[in-house]
């Protein structure tokens, strides 16, 4: 597991974990993260089915309940059959724009 830092977002490119091992990893961290938008990398796996992706629901839940922005990026997810309760995208800079477009949503307070 890689963290980078940009300003308020962390981004936590995944390695050599599973998508399970790494959300037990990112869950046992969270307090380091919890005041940072998040950027969750996952374009080194080769395929990833639905199943693991819905294993971030929770902390995303959790994260953006708290008014920060969370975002998978992966290009190798069924976008289809993701949940609406995560935000999905195929490449780092829509991360960014997302994560952008949510902090303008916050401060007019969408």
């Amino acid at each position: 597991m890689i963290i980078d830092k940009n300003g308020n977002i962390s981004i936590i490119t995944q390695e050599k974990f599973t998508v399970v091992e790494l959300v037990k990893k990112l869950e046992a961290l969270y307090p380091k993260f919890k005041n940072d938008n998040l950027i969750i990398t996952l374009t080194s796996l080769e395929s990833i089915p639905t199943t693991e992706i819905v294993e971030f629901l929770k902390i995303s839940k959790i994260h953006r309940g708290d008014k920060y922005s969370f975002v998978i990026v992966t290009d190798k997810a069924n976008l289809d059959e993701i949940p609406e309760e995560l935000v999905v995208v195929p490449t780092q800079q829509e991360a960014f724009d997302i994560v952008e477009m949510e902090e303008m949503e916050r401060d007019l307070g969408f």
